[in-house]
């Protein structure tokens, strides 16, 4: 960590205090994914226990007297605050935040929810793939119990007619601002846009107009895919000596520390441009974390992402607007070709770049095609907030999950595994996050088209493989700012307009329909 030297020693101390606090998070974050990818079974129930104590001794060092003197001298030091804008004034605008809200958590509940959270995530393993939702029932009350108190010491100490609701407190937490009540006005015009475009689309398919799939269904082994999409994460210039690439039950992200950034993904037989997408996705967050100023300022809120929306923008932006481009498979398929071995050789960009565009209601979140994905996340929007309301009941939540399901995509769930079990988050804990895949989705596509205004000949050079501009755009833009503006602030300041759903209807109404030949 670097300080500089001409900084007051109050405000170096706090720095100090703070990156020794994410340090052991860092640790927390290492447990977490070895737990997802190499730890064997039979550790689990030390893990959880090693979980519990490090996010305890992490609490306690943020919520510590000494910190909290040291930002209020740091807030009356007008050389440090004045300028909220600095580097300096948005660091102790953010701790006070951060500091504020870790305040109001008791260390015994932090330290539960940890271990309650890696117990879950291992029953939820087992239960997901026997199908089990019983088993699972008890671990999923329980976490949404201890989500439920978290929420309620968040709201302590707001006004009677400031509070809102429960869930509000838990989105806070991944988009800083936001509130049921505006992610709700975001959605409901939205979700009859994407109903329309997917009933137009399927009635093109009806007349025999959807493109082929055969292009999915190419044999590629999975240890080839797996070097294929490494070949793609280093082309679109993620920093292999900086980080990896693993496999788990659900893929994620982790930039834990400086340095030390891992990706997960997951392989099956069939329809290879899942983990393709998947690790795309992954590798768009990956960015967005070697791109944060960590190795200067650790600990620091400049150094870490504004908010769960503006790090899904990245991640969606890569899968899909490049990723789901043709000009993406007019540089890659030539590439997939030499990996698969004679399996995609029949195949044209024409083939791939249809195939990859295909719109299909689909029970799968994270395997879900552009058009219906977002009415996933809404889907799971509208049960978590019901659940932590208490309105909806753990024990009715596979019925209604389904009930939902199928009045927004048509499609009946044929079980748990691939219905309200198929996703890891609320296993340990990440109540309010689903509303931000929706949220990137409309960032990435305000800022797409921004993007096209600004790189010279932007579609030639991913034609040619050359996404280094686009990564150079996005460090000077998103990366090196960290916390330094809020995610609305950061939106307008790129693009010059609040957000809009407008530029993603034209993304997906402009690629899609001539598509399906209309």
């Amino acid at each position: 960590m670097t300080t500089p030297a001409n900084h007051p020693k109050h405000y170096a101390e706090l720095c100090t205090l703070r990156h020794e606090a994410k340090t052991l998070g860092s640790i927390g974050a290492l447990l977490n994914w070895d737990q997802e990818t190499y730890m064997p079974h039979a550790a689990a129930a030390h893990r959880a226990d090693q979980a519990s104590l490090l996010s305890g001794i992490e609490h306690e060092k943020l919520t510590s007297k000494r910190l909290g003197d040291l930002l209020a001298q740091c807030e009356a030091d007008k050389s440090l605050s004045g300028d909220v804008a600095s580097r300096e004034g948005a660091n102790i605008r953010e701790m006070r935040r951060d500091y504020d809200l870790a305040t109001k958590l008791p260390t015994e509940l932090v330290s539960e929810l940890a271990k309650v959270g890696s117990q879950a995530q291992e029953v939820w393993k087992d239960a997901r793939q026997k199908n089990d939702f019983a088993m699972f029932r008890p671990w999923l009350e329980k976490m949404f119990e201890l989500t439920r108190r978290k929420a309620e010491c968040l709201m302590s100490g707001k006004s009677g007619g400031a509070k809102g609701e429960l869930y509000d407190a838990l989105l806070d937490e991944y988009e800083p601002g936001a509130t049921g009540k505006e992610i709700e006005a975001v959605f409901t015009p939205l979700r009859p846009r994407l109903s329309g475009l997917v009933k137009e689309l399927a009635g093109a398919a009806a007349k025999g107009n959807a493109p082929r799939d055969a292009f999915l269904k190419a044999e590629f082994p999975a240890a080839k895919q797996h070097e294929f999409g490494q070949f793609v994460l280093k082309t679109m210039g993620f920093d292999f000596g900086a980080g990896r690439l693993d496999t788990t039950t659900h893929p994620f992200c982790s930039g834990m520390a400086p340095g030390d950034t891992r990706l997960t993904t997951r392989y099956r037989d069939e329809k290879f441009t899942d983990a393709l997408y998947g690790t795309m996705h992954e590798g768009g967050h990956g960015l967005y974390e070697q791109g944060l100023p960590k190795s200067e300022r650790f600990g620091q809120p400049v150094s870490e992402a504004i908010s769960l929306g503006i790090h899904e923008s990245q991640s969606r932006m890569w899968e899909n607007f490049v990723g789901r481009s043709r000009e993406f498979w007019e540089w890659a398929l030539p590439h997939a070709k030499k990996f698969a071995g004679g399996s995609l050789d029949q195949f044209s960009v024409a083939d791939a770049f249809g195939a990859t565009n295909l719109v299909q209601p689909s029970y799968i979140r994270v395997e879900a095609d552009e058009a219906t994905y977002n009415l996933h996340v809404m889907l799971r929007f509208g049960l978590e907030r019901s659940l932590i309301s208490g309105e909806l009941p753990i024990k009715d939540l596979p019925g209604e999950w389904n009930k939902r399901f199928k009045d927004l995509l048509g499609v009946e769930v044929p079980d748990d595994r691939r219905g309200c079990m198929q996703d890891v988050h609320w296993s340990f804990g990440l109540i309010g996050y689903f509303p931000t895949y929706t949220l990137g989705n409309l960032y990435a596509a305000q800022m797409w088209e921004t993007i096209h205004q600004q790189i010279p000949g932007m579609r030639d050079r991913m034609r040619a493989g050359d996404f280094a501009p686009l990564l150079t755009w996005l460090r000077e833009k998103i990366h090196q700012h960290g916390r330094r503006y809020g995610a609305a602030e950061l939106c307008k300041q790129i693009t010059g307009k609040p957000l809009s759903a407008d530029p993603l209807m034209r993304h997906l109404e402009g690629k899609l329909k001539p598509v399906y030949g209309m």
